[in-house]
């Protein structure tokens, strides 16, 4: 089977485009750059461009499925500017959707958020069939992605395979980029520089280290099933806790600087896996303490 992994090139999609190769697929990557952390894959045909752009009708051709990872904004970003979110995320999207349909092409796994997508959470375990009420619009965006996919399935035939990770960590993902704490944190320990942390650091995320959103997703894509699946631990923790564990699993002191919270973030939330479990076989494999310690040894 011929795959195309759009953000293919990304922290999640080089993990992504490994196990497929791993699989036997034959993979394509559309990105907007080259990886860089390492050298190209001779097993992968890599195109660069937008997706939104005249390489997206290349890209698209021969190819059976699509792995849609891509985004331009992260949640810490995307008020910022709205209208870019919108053009470049949920208007780059729908055109994607279009072009598959002039290739004729049905299946699709939309990488969401479900860190954004439900707001604040009315329950400890959030599952997927809570509302959906994002207040920042990287979440609306997805939201309004997800819309349009099952619309697309509706009237166009799509399968659409909608997964919503928490928040995905491990190696390869770059500090400083706006999105993933922990590599931000794993950095600053590293170079003994101060970790500056949103708010007194009570606020708890869920966390899933990338090779299980990983097998969640390939699961998921091979399942032939048009599903919505959340992707995370099913348990919170706390900033605080990451940055103890962290001190733990580097043998090093943390120097952390505390300010004001910000309004989009969600006080505590962690996500119901039993839907995956169930319907996937799919439940976790990595613990956040073996997880950080990986990606610390990684970046040594």
């Amino acid at each position: 089977m011929k795959v195309l992994v759009i953000g293919g090139n990304g922290f999640i999609g080089t993990h992504l485009v490994d196990r497929l190769i791993e699989l036997k697929y034959d993979v394509r990557v559309l990105d907007r750059c080259a990886e860089r952390l390492r050298q190209p894959l001779s097993q992968v045909e890599y195109q660069i461009g937008d997706y939104q752009d005249a390489k997206l009708s290349l890209a698209l051709e021969g190819v059976d499925c699509v792995f849609h990872l891509v985004s331009t904004t992260v949640p810490g970003t995307s008020n910022q500017d709205i209208p870019f979110d919108i053009h470049s995320n949920l208007i780059g999207s729908i055109t994607l959707f279009q072009k598959m349909c002039e290739h004729g092409i049905k299946r699709i796994i939309f990488l969401s958020s479900g860190g954004t997508v439900y707001g604040e959470p009315h329950q400890p375990l959030v599952s997927e069939e809570h509302p959906l009420e994002p207040i920042c619009s990287y979440g609306v965006v997805k939201v309004a992605i997800e819309n349009y996919l099952r619309m697309f399935e509706r009237l166009y035939g799509f399968q659409a395979v909608i997964i919503r990770p928490s928040n995905p960590y491990g190696p390869r993902q770059l500090a400083n980029t706006g999105q993933g704490v922990i590599a931000t944190f794993i950095d600053k320990v590293k170079k003994q520089s101060p970790i500056e942390v949103w708010g007194d650091g009570s606020v708890k995320r869920d966390f899933i280290y990338v090779t299980d959103l990983v097998n969640l997703i390939i699961n998921a894509a091979e399942s032939n099933k048009s599903i919505t699946l959340n992707a995370a631990s099913g348990y919170a923790i706390s900033i605080n806790e990451i940055i103890q564990k962290l001190e733990l699993v580097t043998n090093q002191n943390a120097d952390v600087n505390y300010s004001g919270g910000r309004s989009f973030d969600v006080k505590e939330i962690a996500l119901d896996i039993s839907k995956a479990n169930s319907e996937l076989g799919w439940k976790p494999q990595v613990d956040i303490e073996t997880g950080l310690r990986r990606m610390f040894n990684s970046i040594q």
